[in-house]
């Protein structure tokens, strides 16, 4: 993939929010990473999504060095970073401050598999971080965000793969996925899932998650070794 393939990729999913009212004004990002190379693309800080252009998009390395752009890149590049460097089978990355996602995280609560909408996309629930410290929050902000987000992982020892998505306690949520398309279309889904656990919730203050039995056998259909959804 040559770098303008890669920015024209990441642009375009950029674009997906707005369509998919993930974002409000500037409040989102995309990145997708070239691995072989090293590299990834991320939409600049503070640019409109009406005003955006594939050759605006910021290519950098692994370790923040600008490759190739004039526009400062999203703040959330740091925290891209970590997610790049501690779940090394992913391919996108996708920050939003999307409704319903976010309120989860206000309130610090997981998003919990009530059926199987959620369960096609995210195995078991979704997890909210613990809260950042002071120090955290103060020095290196951004970095500390993506490293609290990898500790969520390997504490509760999920699989980034499995469950790709998180929401920051007090913040909001990141998607990931195989490509930049795939991380949006998980976050337009977490943000569907969320509005059906809140309104599952209001029905029934005391509805369990869905058993293991359905659960397993709406991931597994789709995504297991042995899965049968979709045409092959």
């Amino acid at each position: 993939m040559t770098i303008k393939e890669l920015k024209e990729q990441v642009f375009e999913a950029n674009m997906l929010l707005p369509k998919y009212n993930l974002v409000t004004f500037t409040w989102g990002n995309v990145s997708a990473i070239d691995r072989e190379r090293g590299i990834f693309a991320i939409k600049p800080s503070g640019v409109p999504y009406e005003d955006m252009k594939a050759d605006q998009m910021v290519v950098l390395d692994l370790d923040g060095k600008t490759v190739e752009g004039t526009l400062n890149p999203s703040s959330d590049t740091p925290t891209h970073i970590v997610l790049y460097k501690s779940f090394e089978a992913i391919g996108g990355i996708v920050h939003t401050h999307s409704t319903m996602a976010t309120a989860f995280a206000q309130a610090e609560k997981d998003i919990p598999c009530f059926g199987t909408t959620h369960a096609d996309y995210f195995y078991g629930a979704v997890p909210c971080t613990r809260m950042l410290t002071d120090d955290e929050i103060n020095n290196d902000y951004e970095w500390n965000t993506g490293l609290v987000i990898a500790e969520t992982f390997e504490k509760r020892g999920l699989d980034p793969i499995a469950t790709p998505a998180v929401v920051v306690r007090k913040h909001g949520p990141f998607t990931w996925g195989k490509t930049a398309d795939k991380a949006v279309e998980n976050a337009a889904v977490l943000e569907v899932c969320c509005n059906l656990a809140r309104l599952t919730h209001c029905i029934d203050a005391d509805i369990p998650p869905a058993n293991k039995t359905i659960m397993d056998k709406h991931y597994f259909r789709k995504h297991g070794a042995n899965a049968y959804y979709g045409q092959r």
